[in-house]
């Protein structure tokens, strides 16, 4: 059994999660989330998606980044342009 980092559960089922030269253990999702996801600059919310990084920054979407002053960031680009 491993036990959790996040919330010290002892538990049969646990997962490690292998990122930037570290080993992590998790008894669930929300653990390895709430231990690793970045959070957003503008909302707070974790970031469980792709997100969006300008520079050093995250963020949950274009919106919460466009409201921190980073113009220019969309969500998605209609089809047949560039992005």
């Amino acid at each position: 059994m491993a036990v959790c980092e996040t919330c010290g559960n002892d538990y049969d089922m646990a997962f490690e999660v292998h990122a930037q030269g570290a080993v992590h253990t998790f008894d669930c999702f929300q653990c390895a989330i709430e231990a690793m996801a970045p959070v957003c600059e503008h909302c707070g919310t974790k970031v469980i998606g792709h997100g969006v990084q300008s520079g050093e920054h995250w963020y949950c979407c274009a919106h919460c980044a466009r409201e921190e002053g980073n113009k220019g960031i969309v969500d998605r680009v209609m089809a047949g342009t560039s992005a």
